[in-house]
């Protein structure tokens, strides 16, 4: 991993930085099935509303983010408070350096507390690795502990190419028949 990387909570000025981190999986993958990239305003919004709730780390080396992951909830239904998604993007250069897996463990980590039982992915996978998409993400995962429980097949349309879905998940908590309560991650009032 590279040298004095911290792991912490997003900020709302991070907001710019993170964005040119995101743009170019929009423009240049399918690793996102979004076509756009959104404007500063919407992003900032993006990041503001998962942390009433849910954590948004950054990775960053002398003021730089390198990287950053959050979770969110896997469905809105009240059933799934005990289930996140998680997303993770690093900049284009920063790839195969641990940065993923110091952010993912931070995630696991913060998602324990909140009593967070099912961490749960969803990756765009190619039926034929492409310019766009590779079967990396699905390998990293792996790698993470986390196990494949379902494909849709040719769901994601991105230039002009038809992509499967992978959903995976990693069962991070006991499943309790009296689980305790979800926290949000303001409440946990820890320092990342």
């Amino acid at each position: 991993m590279e040298n004095h990387v911290k792991i912490r909570a997003a900020r709302v000025e991070d907001a710019g930085e993170i964005l040119e981190i995101y743009a170019p999986y929009v423009r240049k993958t399918a690793i996102t099935f979004e076509y756009d990239v959104p404007d500063l305003e919407e992003f900032t919004g993006r990041i503001q509303k998962t942390l009433q709730r849910y954590p948004y780390l950054v990775a960053e080396t002398d003021g730089e983010i390198l990287g950053y992951a959050y979770t969110g909830p896997f469905s809105e239904r009240a059933a799934f408070a005990w289930a996140a998604e998680v997303s993770i993007y690093l900049k284009e250069n920063m790839r195969n350096r641990g940065l993923g897996k110091a952010l993912y463990h931070a995630i696991e980590e913060i998602s324990k507390a909140q009593n967070i039982t099912n961490l749960n992915v969803r990756i765009g996978y190619p039926e034929i690795e492409d310019e766009y998409l590779t079967k990396n993400s699905v390998q990293f995962h792996t790698h993470m502990g986390y196990s494949k429980v379902g494909e849709f097949h040719n769901c994601g349309y991105k230039f002009g190419r038809w992509y499967h879905l992978v959903c995976m998940e990693k069962m991070i908590r006991p499943h309790d028949s009296d689980p305790a309560t979800f926290v949000p991650f303001p409440e946990l009032g820890a320092e990342v």
